[in-house]
């Protein structure tokens, strides 16, 4: 039941993203196009990135939602993680066009034509993006997941690329005009990095990171326990989408039963799936001693 809520609430975030990001890209890009402010293109460009990461958060969302099957008994959650990446590349190719017209800007020495809808623009934009990091944030607190973190960051950086865009714009009023391709620089760098972050975060769920030490150094402690387990031989953890998959392999005294040795596995099994919500299943292997 959480699961189906939590993919209906990815989808609404997704869709949120993508009709209030059209309407601010369609502003911004008119508005930007006729005062010709880098900082304006340049934030435009950003909300077009926007747009195709709520779409791959609405996509992704749909794909993972998908119960197991036969090809896929732990489900098809990291779908999220494959479209997150996607998410992320479309960052950071956007974010290099983005700085190669700010370098333009400064290097030809162009200049943009003041207009009050920048300003104008621009409050609107950082009251509406903010009205979205808060829903957003609370439904990633909610739901911890990689495609609603995505929009939240996507909702809190487009509130500081807009307040620079908002500074630049300011000092083009006063006629220096070089800022706002500064600006524009410093908004391309921005999005690269948060690109790049976001690229890592999906990338070591698809290449099968295991637990961190923490996590591997509580499962020990809830082993230890159990003086009948002798060793433990190795903890592996497999991402399975946003959940875990534990395999373990133990020492136990080869003189004990079959059936005492299935309970206290079974134990354990039970100890670390109540303990770790994002332990999906733990498989246990008896190494004899």
């Amino acid at each position: 039941m959480e699961n189906i809520e939590k993919n209906k609430t990815i989808k609404k975030v997704g869709i949120l993203g993508v009709f209030v990001n059209l309407l601010l890209l369609s502003i911004k890009l008119l508005v930007g196009l006729f005062t010709r402010s880098q900082a304006m293109i340049a934030d435009s460009i950003n909300s077009a990135g926007d747009i195709v990461a709520s779409l791959m958060s609405y996509i992704g969302a749909k794909l993972s939602s998908k119960p197991k099957d036969i090809d896929h008994p732990y489900g098809h959650g990291k779908a999220e993680y494959i479209f997150s990446e996607l998410v992320s590349i479309s960052m950071i190719i956007a974010s290099f066009a983005m700085i190669q017209n700010s370098v333009e800007s400064i290097l030809y020495k162009e200049k943009f034509d003041f207009s009050i809808f920048l300003v104008i623009v621009c409050v609107v934009t950082i009251i509406t993006k903010l009205i979205l990091y808060i829903y957003t944030r609370k439904q990633y607190k909610e739901y911890n997941n990689i495609l609603i973190k995505a929009s939240m960051e996507d909702h809190r950086n487009d509130i500081f690329v807009t307040l620079g865009t908002l500074i630049g714009v300011s000092f083009g009023f006063m006629g220096l005009y070089f800022v706002d391709g500064i600006v524009g620089c410093l908004i391309s760098v921005w999005i690269l990095l948060v690109g790049f972050r976001l690229f890592s975060d999906s990338y070591k769920v698809l290449m099968d990171t295991t637990l961190d030490a923490s996590g591997q150094e509580e499962i020990k402690k809830m082993i230890n326990k159990y003086p009948e387990i002798l060793h433990v031989d190795s903890i592996i953890a497999k991402p399975v989408g946003y959940n875990y998959l534990i395999i373990l392999k133990i020492s136990m005294d080869k003189d004990k039963t079959l059936e005492t040795c299935h309970k206290t596995s079974g134990k354990l099994k039970e100890d670390i799936i109540n303990k770790f919500e994002t332990v999906c299943d733990v498989v246990i292997h008896i190494n004899p001693h």
